[in-house]
């Protein structure tokens, strides 16, 4: 087992996302090539939302990394905020970003949020930060909220949180990603009771 999540990885291979990327769409633990990259699996082979969040997390930033010489695994920009930078890019449609946005956040299962999730990430690769190709997220604190989603009442915190990262007066600004090879290290988000 890895002592961090992948993404903390100064320098991902190709062949590492590749394997990471045939998780898209597929259930946890079924894809044996991601197995080496969880943190959360279980020796007696049970699924647990904190597995199931990890593996969307993992499979979806292999995605948004691909081809891209730095890391979009960008600490503290969380999905919201990260949106929010797509939504005011230049040549994007802002009511096209805020419906698909509402499509995820009113989801009613992991596996149609995902859905969402990975329609949303793949256009934040092709935003023009002016810094580089792609604006950036937390893929850390991804894993945390989609593992919130599967909580009772965690789905309405985890919107909540969204929301306000994307509609919040304090984002007067888009953030931008910066992309460095020296990026500081996020904690591996623990699972909660």
């Amino acid at each position: 087992m890895q002592s961090s999540y992948y993404w903390l990885t100064k320098d991902p291979r190709g062949a590492d996302l590749a394997a990471l990327r045939r998780g898209l769409g597929r259930a946890a633990g079924d894809v044996p090539g991601m197995w080496r990259f969880y943190q959360h699996m279980n020796a007696d082979g049970s699924v647990t939302g904190m597995l199931r969040a990890e593996h969307a997390a993992l499979s979806l930033y292999a995605m948004h990394q691909q081809s891209i010489g730095h890391s979009m695994h960008q600490p503290e920009i969380g999905l919201g905020t990260a949106l929010f930078a797509l939504r005011h890019a230049e040549g994007v449609n802002p009511d096209a970003v805020d419906q698909r946005f509402a499509a995820a956040a009113t989801a009613t299962s992991l596996a149609e949020l995902v859905g969402h999730l990975r329609g949303l990430i793949h256009r934040l690769r092709g935003v023009n930060t002016g810094t580089g190709r792609g604006q950036g997220l937390d893929y850390s604190l991804l894993v945390r909220d989609l593992a919130g989603w599967q909580r009772p009442g965690g789905t309405i915190r985890v919107r909540r949180r969204w929301g306000g990262q994307y509609f919040s007066l304090a984002s007067a600004k888009a953030p931008h990603s910066q992309p460095s090879n020296d990026q500081p290290s996020s904690p591996a988000v623990k699972e909660t009771p």
